[in-house]
């Protein structure tokens, strides 16, 4: 434990703002020495694979995670930068998203024996857009042979209490821009107008906040949100050629850009919307972790270190979770409670932090039970 927070003061202190690394792969590594430490950097991006060989009858496992952060902005009552201790919490910019886990699993890898093949992936543009980061290394893995078995994505996962929660999975994002079309014109003569903004009136009661699907077990229904609508020329007198209009969709497994096409072309024809341009496209895809074995003995150590039985989630936004899951790679995410990430005098508590390790290195004691 004592490691796990000298780490995290170490990692907070790195001023790691995407896509920079600031010297935190370093920490890192230092403190596995008998890792083998290599680095990708692809494109302005920094990633870092730390890898203990093992027995190949034992599954692969592999911690990932981030040490990006976003900028630190106004309000800090110190630098944030400069880890404080405080009230029994450590503050300071990614103290929860995500120093904290990448603190915990490192100190857990470093302290634990683990009879199979044990690494950790790190990255620098989680916060970015992810492209040349944990996606960019795992097809390189895939091309080598050397994809793990089992992932932990250390996110901060839980919500009110310290572990109540497990991600098994994420839902996906869908995004649209619709260019509803019209011609332009002076208010007076409407009748050589063609308004956009008329075709909009009747197109939003039938798409605003829409429900794609029915959810399930895992995934709350996927639901058609709009985040933008622009158009006109600030005159009272003169009617827009075009208006556009931006909409999101958090899908489940059981919608996908597809349907949302479809859905949204039956609704234009509904409204009688016959001129427009959508361009749509998915930025992530919905999965969810089906092997009961990962989910299993992860709940098992969260239990035996809290006392608590986590329910199995698929809230929130997206993770590097989904770049494994697109290799079928059973993954999970859990860490540290979700509740000022992002924030001035972002913090976690040192009790988390503490059981978090405990966790990590129970975790690895349980997955070298199974045999692959």
């Amino acid at each position: 434990m004592d490691l796990a927070l000298k780490l995290l003061k170490e990692l907070i202190a790195r001023q790691s703002v995407t896509p920079n690394e600031a010297g935190a792969f370093a920490v890192v590594a230092n403190a596995l020495r008998d890792f083998k430490s290599e680095r990708f950097d692809i494109n302005g991006v920094s990633n870092l694979a730390l890898t203990r060989d093992g027995s190949a009858n034992k599954p692969r496992l592999c911690f990932a995670g981030h040490i990006d952060v976003v900028p630190s902005g106004d309000g800090w009552f110190g630098d944030p930068f400069k880890p404080i201790e405080k009230d029994g919490r450590i503050v300071g910019r990614g103290a929860q998203d995500m120093k904290a886990g990448v603190a915990a699993f490192a100190a857990a890898c470093a302290l634990t024996p683990y009879d199979g093949r044990l690494s950790i992936l790190l990255t620098s543009d989680e916060e970015g857009d992810a492209i040349w980061g944990t996606r960019a290394v795992l097809d390189i893995l895939k091309d080598r042979g050397e994809l793990p078995d089992f992932a932990i994505v250390a996110e901060p996962t839980c919500e009110r209490v310290f572990g109540d929660a497990i991600k098994i999975g994420r839902r996906g994002s869908i995004n649209a821009t619709l260019t509803i079309l019209g011609k332009s014109g002076h208010i007076a003569y409407p009748e050589k107008i063609d308004n956009p903004i008329d075709k909009l009136g009747r197109l939003l009661p039938i798409i605003s906040g829409a429900t794609l699907d029915s959810g399930d077990d895992h995934f709350a229904p996927s639901r058609l949100i709009i985040s933008d609508v622009r158009g006109g020329y600030e005159k009272s007198n003169l009617t827009p050629s075009n208006v556009r209009l931006m909409f999101n969709v958090r899908n489940s497994t059981l919608t996908d850009e597809t349907a949302v096409k479809n859905f949204t072309q039956n609704a234009l024809k509904t409204a009688a919307i016959d001129g427009y341009e959508l361009s749509i496209k998915t930025s992530s895809n919905a999965f969810i972790n089906r092997d009961e074995r990962l989910i299993e003995a992860l709940s098992e150590s969260i239990k035996k270190h809290t006392g608590a039985s986590p329910k199995l989630s698929t809230s929130g936004g997206t993770s590097d979770a989904r770049f494994f899951a697109a290799h079928k790679i059973a993954v999970a995410e859990f860490g540290v409670i979700n509740d000022l990430i992002h924030a001035a005098n972002e913090s976690v508590s040192i009790a988390e932090i503490e059981s978090l390790t405990l966790i990590f290195s129970d975790l690895i004691k349980r997955i070298s039970d199974i045999e692959i």
